[in-house]
């Protein structure tokens, strides 16, 4: 029987919660594979939601929804600001996904996003892979981020990484009058799936490069490849360490009220989805003299690239797409400059007009 203060807690975090205003929100669960999972779609002003599914061992389902909710409501801002015709959706699916993911479950799942009829479309985000895409679209059309081999884009992390770098480098010239991170010293917290792409890039561009991520196999895999790379133990080592760049690359929440006043770094750029803990905090980085990149347009490479699946994935198109995150970057500088406002508020003043206009991509200009 369904727990009626439960039920409460749902129903007020859609109607009432400062991260509501979602149109739907889909609990699932297929007792016979154990999933459990929530869909939620913010908006589809501009045309069906798009996002990821993220697999993660939630300590509650509450933790699980408002995970959804908030993700699913930065991927409205995420697409409008890349110039997409999609909104914003999101799911999640409670678990350890080395434990409990199985190809029943990821079937299941498939089965719950197909009966939305195209209102969403899923993707790989963290604890989900390419071939786990394969497996959800036999059950599901709406599936991006397949294999190629099954006429998907293959990994997203490719151009998200090449996303975040030109942001990045559109910060260092905001900052220091030069496109290039050549000689700076970046920390970047996070070098799985995304942040192994960016180390790559920055090495390439001659950046100094400290790293931390949970898991020792993934800086012995970045020291392996790149032994000029340093390491430390923990993020909070990493945001105390001397840096000219800090790139959260892990989960959200990065920056909040005890991280922001120990920063060293000047520029804030790295590819975690809701990097600000709570509203208020972009404006103690701007405080702080600190130029921060607003995490959903630095990150849209992604999603630039599976969107350009659903019509015949074409890699070049999409990466020069995502090359205009560079110019994206620029233009919400010169904007936050010219309104006196931090970069995350002229950004969501950006996103939030495309979406009250519903301007189709081909015909949306960015405003500066």
């Amino acid at each position: 029987m369904t727990d009626v203060r439960q039920a409460d807690s749902v129903v007020s975090r859609l109607f009432t919660s400062e991260q509501g205003g979602h149109e739907q929100v889909v609990l699932c669960q297929d007792r016979a594979s154990g999933l459990k999972a929530v869909i939620a779609i913010h908006s589809t002003a501009l045309g069906p939601g798009l996002g990821g599914t993220r697999f993660y061992p939630y300590a509650s389902e509450d933790e699980a929804l408002e995970d959804a909710l908030n993700l699913s409501r930065g991927m409205s801002y995420k697409n409008a600001l890349a110039g997409l015709d999609h909104g914003g959706g999101k799911a999640v699916i409670i678990g350890d996904p080395d434990t409990v993911k199985s190809e029943e479950l990821l079937l299941a799942y498939g089965r719950f996003v197909a009966s939305l009829g195209g209102r969403y479309f899923t993707a790989c985000d963290v604890g989900t892979y390419v071939a786990d895409m394969d497996v959800i679209a036999r059950e599901c059309a709406w599936t991006t981020g397949r294999s190629p081999e099954n006429g998907g884009a293959g990994d997203s992390s490719v151009l998200t990484a090449f996303g975040v770098f030109q942001a990045m480098r559109a910060s260092a010239r905001a900052r220091w009058g030069a496109p290039t991170l050549r000689g700076r010293r970046v920390g970047i917290a996070g070098v799985g799936k995304v942040g192994h792409y960016l180390v790559k890039h920055l090495v390439e561009d001659g950046a100094e490069i400290v790293i931390t991520d949970v898991r020792d196999e993934a800086v012995d895999r970045i020291r392996a490849k790149h032994p000029q790379v340093a390491a430390v133990a923990d993020a909070e080592r990493l945001i105390r360490a001397d840096l000219d760049v800090y790139a959260p690359c892990a989960l959200g929440g990065a920056l909040n009220d005890s991280t922001v006043p120990a920063l060293t770094a000047t520029i804030v750029c790295g590819a975690a989805n809701n990097q600000l803990a709570h509203p208020g905090v972009e404006k103690d980085l701007a405080d702080r003299g600190i130029l921060y990149a607003p995490d959903y347009l630095v990150n849209a490479g992604g999603v630039i690239q599976v969107a350009d699946e659903v019509h015949g994935f074409d890699f070049d198109r999409a990466k020069a797409k995502a090359a205009k995150i560079f110019d994206t970057t620029l233009a919400i500088f010169a904007r936050a400059e010219a309104d006196g406002v931090p970069p995350a508020v002229a950004a969501d003043r950006l996103a939030e007009a495309r979406m009250a206009e519903r301007v189709p991509a081909d015909t949306w200009i960015l405003p500066v």
